[in-house]
């Protein structure tokens, strides 16, 4: 039984990275319909800008993490305007090449600038915890407490605020939102800056406890393009249930069954569950 709660709690802890990640990229894709393939890339750079942050700048872990939130929200937007704004009356295809492309020259970039080592990022929170005789590390209840927190204030911030509302408008009919006003670059802008701002708070919530590596985002986009399918494309919820899902099933899989076929489980999930509803956990009927 302590077993199985440990692992569950691994789980929470997978889950909530892979939920917010998935957010940023299914707020990309519900809006603008784009499959930003270099999301992964984001998220590689706010692990990278919050470790800099710390040991380079001597920034406390906090303030660390919100100039990353700045920078790669930054970044995104440049994505956005210098990108895939340009593209948007191009095939579908060109997204996909240029969004995969922006994927590999943020990758060589940061090889360049960091070099291709592992790095570890320190935290002021590495203290172990034992509550009723269960270990966790203070870092792991930090992502969960963290990863929660963030999907209520953005999900409040869509449903409660008037920007939120256009956000939303904007999914649902982009020419229609146009018709009434809604500055639909605007938008996209702000959609790519959170996305970018979300990957940022995954990778730094994350990577104390994992390392830093320029290829380090590529398995995690691989799991949120699952997670999304999951959920279904374009939906919130889906995403968030979908990130609990998969960390749940890794956990529990590493454990029970091996720790060998753990990235192959997300995989199977996908299968599975399109099998019984092949539009996703959550689809949205107008896309």
């Amino acid at each position: 039984m302590e077993i199985l709660i440990q692992q569950l709690f691994n789980g929470l802890t997978i889950g909530s990275v892979y939920s917010l990640v998935a957010l940023g990229l299914t707020l990309v894709y519900g809006i603008l319909h784009i499959p930003n393939f270099a999301h992964g890339a984001l998220y590689m750079m706010g692990g990278y800008i919050t470790l800099t942050m710390m040991t380079k700048y001597g920034l406390h872990y906090w303030i660390a993490i919100f100039v990353s939130i700045l920078v790669v929200g930054m970044i995104g937007v440049l994505m956005e305007r210098f990108v895939f704004h340009p593209l948007r009356e191009a095939p579908p295809i060109h997204d996909k090449i240029a969004a995969i492309g922006i994927l590999l020259f943020l990758e060589a970039f940061a090889q360049f600038v960091w070099g291709a080592e592992f790095q570890s990022m320190p935290t002021p929170y590495g203290q172990v915890l034992q509550i009723f005789g269960l270990t966790f590390t203070m870092q792991r209840l930090l992502i969960v407490i963290s990863a929660i927190v963030v999907m209520i204030l953005l999900t409040l911030f869509l449903k409660k605020t008037f920007t939120g509302s256009t956000i939303i408008a904007m999914s649902q009919n982009r020419e229609g939102a146009n018709l009434v006003g809604i500055n639909t670059n605007r938008v996209a802008m702000l959609t790519f800056m959170i996305s970018g701002g979300l990957a940022a708070i995954a990778a730094s919530l994350s990577a104390p406890i994992n390392l830093v590596f320029p290829a380090m985002g590529q398995l995690v986009i691989l799991k949120a393009f699952v997670i999304i399918i999951l959920g279904g494309m374009g939906s919130v919820p889906g995403a968030i249930l979908g990130g609990y899902i998969l960390g749940f099933s890794e956990s529990l899989g590493a454990t029970y069954i091996s720790n060998d076929y753990k990235d192959i489980i997300a995989f199977v999930l996908l299968v599975l569950i399109l099998s019984v509803k092949p539009t996703g956990l959550f689809s949205k009927g107008g896309h």
